[in-house]
């Protein structure tokens, strides 16, 4: 019993003075607020004149990397699409032919690679699952468009150009 009358005092409450009953304080108090925040100077960027800076965690549009010889570090082993919580990642692996075995050291690759960017939350498991460091979210911001097809992006966007 006494346990309730405990608790019954802990839940009440003083009365409010005159003042309080205005609700003058909180009203000074938020119109203060208000004007410190109007006379700030604004954050505008004047885009695409000028762009915002980005910090150096920033996860952008994916791209394939190439290794020192200028070929796809990509083996088509899957682990990217695995740990993609959104299921973006969809590839088809194919096996390298005779005549191109001596150019490589691995002989599956992917021949179909494609992410979806509508579906993609750019968490960056796919980053770091990859044991080839071959896709990183280092890109720039994914462009704008109409039609839901062109945010599929295959390997004819997402390889990194080769450099010759």
């Amino acid at each position: 019993m006494e346990s309730l009358t405990n608790r019954k005092k802990v839940l009440e409450q003083k009365p409010m003075n005159f003042i309080e009953r205005l609700y003058l304080p909180a009203i000074v108090k938020g119109m203060a607020i208000t004007f410190k925040h109007m006379f700030k100077k604004k954050e505008t960027i004047h885009y695409p004149e000028k762009t915002r800076e980005f910090s150096i965690n920033y996860r952008g549009m994916h791209s394939l990397k190439r290794d020192e010889q200028g070929r796809e570090r990509c083996t088509a082993c899957g682990l990217c699409a695995l740990s993609c919580p959104a299921e973006a990642i969809s590839m088809i692996a194919a096996e390298r032919k005779e005549d191109e075995m001596h150019l490589y050291r691995e002989e599956k690759y992917a021949a179909v690679y494609e992410i979806n960017m509508l579906r993609c939350i750019f968490c960056g498991l796919c980053e770091e699952a990859c044991p080839k460091e071959a896709i990183y979210l280092d890109g720039n911001i994914v462009p704008a468009d109409y039609l839901r097809r062109n945010f599929i992006y295959g390997k004819d966007k997402l390889v990194e150009p080769t450099l010759t």
